[in-house]
């Protein structure tokens, strides 16, 4: 398995976002969390959420529920330094939840271009599985390091929430509610006593070779082993036989491209978009394949 580190910043310096690149020489041991959190800044809104593309596909300047986990995840990366900025976004995805705890898909757009349809269109007065099991892992995550994470009451309210609609699927879902659902119970399996049979009983709905078909996305569009249990040590990656996640591995590190970075296999929605989500995709490469000891 053979990963070019040499071309990684070129590639980042020709095709991502500024924040992309502080967090990549961050993960390298180059950069520092204050540089991530300034960059991150450029997204945030006054109501303690943010907007403006930090959702690749999602271009429109106002806050978002489907922006939470991107923000989440860069609040992760700067572990085990703390920003208010996380619980003050706990804040804004309290204060949108509705009254059953979870959150919106989206709300209204107010600038559709370049905006994937399936936001733009959200049914804004529903709670989301998706969004809402995909935030609060996210948060999970923040909260092993950041206590004003783990007390915030949004948190409780969104597991609560999850674990409910999670018990009441009858079916698998949608490959993607089935990701983000495995991803919560996993974050939340040390501490919910109904995660581990939560987690078993989804687990079930994968095929051995760990690779789900996304319904209504482009033709060769699927979840695979690592897009599920992406860390080591962790109990969803009991769900896959070693050789699976081994072989998995293999195919991310060879998925990088001539020029130095990852492409994905979904839709192109704009221009911007697609820059965005190849250097996120690429820093997120580099952090599994070094958390699982490839390089």
């Amino acid at each position: 398995m053979n990963v070019n580190l040499s071309a990684i910043p070129g590639f980042l310096a020709t095709h991502a976002r500024v924040l992309d690149r502080r967090r990549y020489d961050l993960i390298m041991g180059d950069g520092d969390a204050a540089g991530v959190l300034a960059a991150l800044e450029a997204y945030r809104n006054p109501d303690g959420g943010y907007g403006w593309g930090l959702e690749p596909d999602l271009r429109s300047p106002e806050s978002q529920p489907g922006a939470a986990l991107h923000a989440f995840g860069v609040f992760q990366d700067i572990a085990p330094e703390t920003s208010p900025r996380a619980a003050e976004l706990c804040g804004y995805l309290d204060a949108i939840s509705l009254p059953d705890g979870g959150l919106p898909f989206a709300l209204p757009v107010t600038v559709s271009h370049g905006t994937a349809p399936w936001w733009a269109g959200a049914n804004t007065a529903a709670s989301s599985l998706q969004i809402t099991a995909v935030s609060a892992a996210a948060a999970h995550r923040v909260a092993a390091f950041d206590p004003a994470v783990a007390v915030h009451p949004w948190l409780e309210k969104a597991t609560r929430y999850c674990l409910d609609a999670i018990q009441e699927l009858g079916e698998r879902p949608h490959a993607y509610i089935l990701s983000f659902a495995v991803h919560f119970l996993d974050a939340v399996y040390d501490t919910q006593p109904r995660a581990a049979d939560l987690l078993k009983r989804l687990g079930a709905y994968i095929p051995d070779d760990g690779r789900v078909p996304v319904e209504g996305g482009t033709a060769d569009e699927a979840l695979r082993p690592l897009d599920f249990a992406p860390l080591p040590g962790r109990p969803v990656r009991d769900l896959f036989d070693a050789e699976v996640i081994a072989a998995d591995l293999m195919r991310l590190a060879g998925g990088q491209q001539d020029d130095g970075g990852w492409t994905v296999d979904y839709a192109r929605i704009s221009p911007a978009g697609s820059l965005d989500w190849r250097g996120a995709i690429t820093v997120h490469a580099v952090q599994v394949l070094r958390a699982n000891g490839v390089i």
